[in-house]
């Protein structure tokens, strides 16, 4: 049980360095070509894997894309729910999930 929670942690940990990764390069990447912002999918489909915490405020530390209203309503809703579904999962000891 300890080895499930050991890598849902590190799980948890590496998305959200990838999330910040990720700001990072899309902010670097403004810079250098057409100065228009590449998609949200990829900041959404991160956040939605557990990241979004990270984008949020990794966006303020970077101030880059924050007059984005989809990103400054959709994050925090996501973040709650991130967190909310991991407090549960802790929780609960991931006895929601299914063992064949």
């Amino acid at each position: 049980m300890i080895l499930l929670y050991i890598i849902f942690s590190v799980y948890i940990l590496a998305v959200n360095f990838y999330a910040v990764v990720l700001i990072k390069s899309q902010k670097d990447e403004f810079g250098t070509e057409d100065n228009k912002p590449t998609g949200d999918g990829k900041l959404i489909l991160t956040a939605i894997l557990g990241g979004a915490l990270a984008i949020y405020i990794s966006m303020f530390v970077m101030r880059y894309r924050l007059k984005n209203i989809l990103l400054m309503v959709l994050l925090p809703v996501i973040a709650v729910l991130n967190i909310w579904f991991f407090y549960l999962a802790y929780r609960s000891g991931f006895t929601f999930m299914v063992v064949g």
